[in-house]
């Protein structure tokens, strides 16, 4: 099943917005529905295809069959660009200017070097597709029209599993909820669950750098792959060998993040772990947002650590965005900030921690508010990007970004975001709710994940870029870094540059020169054009 050509998710998911809400978007924010809907699938023009006869000969050859070379227009619009607010309103506006000239399906390691090679020699760019979640422009790179979609959904395996040192081996394009079922029927999870899970894929977690909801638990995603199998224009790379290495820089660490910039991967090895025998979330209220924070920074720092550790400000605890289910809703209302706390293990263990946590909680001013909050959060914790079709269906703006900082850093940093957020919309006319929550932490520090909602604008992708480049500046100049999860692409490319620096830039482009020498590999993905 492909996902909604003009939303998030299974239609079949999607609800509207309660009058409750719409009323309160109404009151709060100034927001109105538009005066027109978003355009049909069958009425978007469509550029003609870019694609010689060629070229699509070579590419014809490179995957065996022409079933698995597509053109046709629905089939090019699914794959453009990826899922963030900006991309959605684009394309529900009509506009595919940047469509896809092919989409290409491979089968396996082998046929991907083919396409490469065939797109090479033809001038084709190259933007790898797994499950097209991307929110940073990771799908959009600087290529016209010249440019094929290498749709990874035929590597879709589980290739092997290792019970004895706990390892298996997955191709880039299965989707997360597969590859649990696959891992699920020989007794063990990957615990990997972001908000995209239900969509994302292997490759697409290896190549963002993801880290999902139970990371506190089971680690980043970076943390459990422990083996990349990289196909490059010049061959292949194989990374990972063993469980550590000295064997000189570890070179798993290019591909971790490279966005398709460097190559396409096309197995992953990762770390597995038994599936838990428990599983259970509670709720905790505090009376701030400073103290909640230094609640969860204890529990980071001397343990115990839950699997699940998450923390909402304020506002969002008001909304009542810490239940997505229940948004707007007045049980979901509370003083103070909603903190999610969640155990998954074996039973004795499960106890044991949540007993430590607890005297924890209770020692730093928690007020335990029982599991119907944790279960809710477990319910719906999917729910948040089919909230935000909803919202764009009432009318409201609404899009959500995402840092990370020393715990020293944070309160300056959530300061100074909330404020570039909200001076810059206010400017626009169309000021705006900001929302936050710690979603991740660390022993030496915390990810901060913000939603800002406002009314639309005349033109809403217009009138939040101004926004978007004062919450990256704010960032960096708070000593945030400029992704924590959701990865570079195009969007925070300019910022990740300046964070890295331009050594760290010459760095990334050689690498790059030397794998993908035309550069047709995500063109001004992740780092400029040389």
């Amino acid at each position: 099943m492909d996902m909604l050509w003009s939303g998030w998710g299974d239609p079949a998911k999607a609800a509207p917005l309660p009058d409750s809400v719409i009323a309160l978007l109404r009151d709060l924010l100034g927001v109105t529905p538009r005066e027109s809907g978003p355009a049909t699938l069958g009425d978007i023009a469509v550029p003609g295809s870019a694609l010689t006869g060629a070229a699509r000969r070579a590419l014809t050859a490179a995957v065996k069959d022409p079933v698995h070379l597509r053109t046709d227009a629905e089939s090019r619009i699914r794959h453009t660009r990826g899922r963030s607010t900006p991309d959605l309103l684009r394309i529900r506006a009509g506009e595919v200017d940047d469509v896809p000239a092919a989409v290409v399906l491979p089968a396996n390691h082998d046929e991907v070097l083919a396409v490469l090679r065939a797109c090479a020699e033809h001038g084709l760019a190259v933007v790898p597709f797994g499950g097209g979640t991307s929110v940073v422009g990771g799908l959009a790179p600087e290529a016209g029209h010249g440019f094929v979609a290498l749709d990874l959904r035929r590597l879709d395996g589980l290739l092997s599993l290792d019970e004895v040192s706990r390892t298996a081996v997955l191709q880039p394009g299965l989707r997360a909820p597969d590859a649990e079922a696959l891992l699920g029927e020989r007794g063990f999870t990957l615990g990997h669950f972001p908000q995209s899970y239900e969509w994302a894929s292997i490759g697409g977690f290896a190549a963002a750098r993801s880290s999902g909801q139970a990371s506190a638990g089971y680690g980043r995603f970076d943390e459990m792959v422990l083996g990349v199998t990289l196909a490059t224009p010049e061959g292949t790379l194989e990374t990972g060998r063993a469980p550590r290495s000295a064997a000189g820089p570890d070179l798993r660490q290019l591909v971790l993040g490279s966005e398709g910039a460097l190559g396409v991967i096309t197995s992953v090895t990762v770390r597995i772990r038994p599936l838990p025998q428990v599983r259970v979330y509670e709720g905790w209220r505090f009376a701030s947002f400073e103290a909640g924070t230094a609640a969860l920074r204890r529990l980071a720092q001397d343990g115990p650590r839950p699997t699940v550790l998450r923390l909402s400000d304020e506002t969002e605890s008001l909304i009542g965005l810490a239940q997505p289910d229940r948004i707007g809703s007045e049980d979901a209302r509370s003083a103070g900030c909603m903190a999610i706390a969640g155990y998954e293990g074996t039973a004795e263990d499960t106890a044991d921690r949540r007993a430590r946590a607890r005297e924890v909680l209770l020692a730093c001013g928690g007020e335990y508010a029982g599991e119907e909050p944790g279960e809710r959060w477990a319910h719906g914790r999917y729910n948040a990007p089919y909230l935000r079709d909803a919202l764009l269906d009432a009318g409201a703006f609404a899009e959500t970004l995402e840092t990370a900082a020393f715990w020293s850093a944070l309160p300056g940093l959530y300061q100074a975001v909330r404020e570039a957020l909200t001076a810059a919309l206010t400017e626009a006319g169309t000021p705006p709710l900001v929302m936050c929550h710690i979603s991740h932490v660390y022993e030496n520090g915390a990810s901060l994940y913000f939603t800002v909602v406002s009314a639309q604008g005349d033109d809403p992708v217009a009138h939040w870029a101004p926004a978007k480049r004062a919450a990256g500046d704010a960032i960096l100049a708070s000593g945030g870094t400029i992704s924590h999860h959701h990865g570079v692409g195009t969007d925070h490319r300019d910022w990740f540059t300046r964070e890295i620096g331009p050594v760290g830039v010459r760095v990334l482009q050689a690498v790059k020169a030397e794998l993908d020498p035309t550069g047709i590999l995500n063109p001004g993905v992740l780092i400029p054009v040389r």
